[in-house]
């Protein structure tokens, strides 16, 4: 059966289940998705890993694999959703070390979240794609009343992060802000640092 690749369209909170997010992606050559539930943590981690301004003083748990991946010369080479149980994906990280391939089990959240770190590609099957929408219906999950408008999905870091959108940093200059931003990256801060970068945005 042949792999479909996937690309991360967007990540929304989810308005049905508390603390949960929906994960979307979606096909390259196609205009199919697949949403998935994910928890806080993981969705602020793959958040995190594809945001280009805010970087953790600390590794977080998946930067951690990737360092100690990348220390014993191990490649993460895809990503494979496998199979769909009961509204529950199954996953697949395919590593390699020295020329052999060796297949480990894993959670989806954080199979995505270690593929971005490791700009690996993610795959699925045909089936998965059909039998997706039969257990989760994404326009529930969203609080979409038109499927189409999945669309329209994009990350939104500051949201999920929990980040009020009205910044209280107007008054200073781009240079304290960025002075602000790096003490908040180094406190671990990261909804302020998304606040701050935002404010910084608005200016150049």
């Amino acid at each position: 059966m042949s792999l479909i690749k996937l690309t991360i369209k967007g990540i929304s909170y989810s308005q049905t289940q508390t603390g949960a997010y929906a994960l979307v992606l979606s096909e390259m050559e196609g205009n199919r998705t697949l949403p998935i539930i994910i928890g806080a943590f993981e969705a602020q981690s793959i958040a995190i890993a594809l945001e280009k301004e805010i970087r953790p003083p600390r590794p977080l748990t998946h930067d951690l694999f990737k360092t100690f991946a990348n220390r014993f010369s191990i490649d993460i080479k895809e990503v494979i959703i496998h199979k769909l149980v009961d509204g529950v994906f199954f996953s697949s990280l395919v590593c390699e070390k020295d020329g052999i391939e060796e297949v480990i089990d894993t959670r989806t959240s954080d199979a995505i979240a270690i593929a971005v770190r490791f700009q690996a590609p993610i795959f699925t099957y045909e089936n998965i794609l059909d039998k997706a929408g039969v257990y989760l219906k994404l326009e529930e999950e969203l609080g979409l009343n038109d499927p189409s408008e999945i669309q329209e999905i994009s990350l939104d870091t500051e949201s999920l992060l929990g980040v009020d959108n009205e910044s209280s940093y107007s008054k200073l200059s781009v240079s304290e802000l960025n002075e602000e931003l790096d003490q908040a990256v180094a406190d671990e801060n990261y909804e302020l640092a998304a606040k701050i970068r935002d404010e910084i945005s608005q200016r150049s």
